[in-house]
């Protein structure tokens, strides 16, 4: 065995992200009687993709992420909304009550339990990532759930990882794998946890950046050949 430890992103790596986004933006939006554009909806995943990569580098809180992407928007398109706050609610519960996988990621990670521990390491919210968690299948397979609102920082801050191994206990971290779609926050997140990485990237985006990668798959079936050998994927 090549990998004895998974670390696995959630959102744009074992569940469809966007699919759960355009949902959740478009019932909120029509609840107060905003028409969801195919523009809007766009619109909004820019502004919310920006404010999760500023809060990442520390240039803004968590709670300032929760309303202000709504502002933003609303700003930008003149909607009139007079409670942000539950209108953020109720977007965290649509955002947690759908759910789609990518590449048979249930069947991927249930195939993996028994030979080796597999954790879920997550920005987000809590009571939405965990609901979309169990509705999806993953709470009773995985070993543990990481999510940034209860670790108290978000990755790729090592003290994310600092915090996800003084829970698991002491491991070889020459044995520990992050997979993750993202460059910016699950890869860099690796690099600075010193473990492997591998990033999902099955749209064949470049590295434009000076962010290391052990593996690059297009396929989340490839993590199988990692964790038994460690290679049979690019790198």
């Amino acid at each position: 065995m090549r990998y004895d430890y998974l670390l696995w992103d959630v959102d744009g790596t074992l569940l469809d992200f966007v699919y759960s986004q355009q949902y959740a933006i478009r019932k909120c939006l029509e609840e107060i009687g905003v028409a969801a554009t195919e523009e809007i909806i766009n619109r909004y995943a820019e502004i919310n993709d920006g404010y999760w990569k500023r809060l990442e580098l520390g240039e803004v809180t968590k709670e300032q992420l929760l309303t202000g992407r709504f502002t933003t928007l609303f700003e930008e398109y003149g909607i009139k909304c007079e409670d942000v706050e539950s209108f953020r609610q109720h977007y965290q519960e649509y955002l947690g009550s759908v759910y789609r996988y990518l590449d048979d990621s249930l069947l991927v990670c249930r195939s993996l339990k028994g030979l080796c521990r597999q954790y879920v390491v997550t920005n987000g919210m809590t009571y939405t990532q965990s609901k979309k968690l169990k509705l999806a299948g993953f709470t009773d397979i995985m070993d543990g759930i990481f999510i940034s609102e209860q670790v108290g920082t978000p990755k790729p801050q090592k003290g994310f990882f600092d915090a996800c191994f003084a829970a698991i206990g002491q491991v070889d971290k020459s044995r520990v794998l992050i997979i993750g779609d993202s460059l910016s926050s699950d890869m860099k997140g690796g690099n600075s946890a010193g473990i492997d990485t591998c990033w999902y990237n099955p749209g064949g985006v470049s590295n434009n950046t000076d962010i290391r990668t052990s593996y690059i798959i297009s396929d989340l079936r490839q993590v199988r050949e990692l964790v038994e050998r460690g290679e049979g994927c690019g790198r």
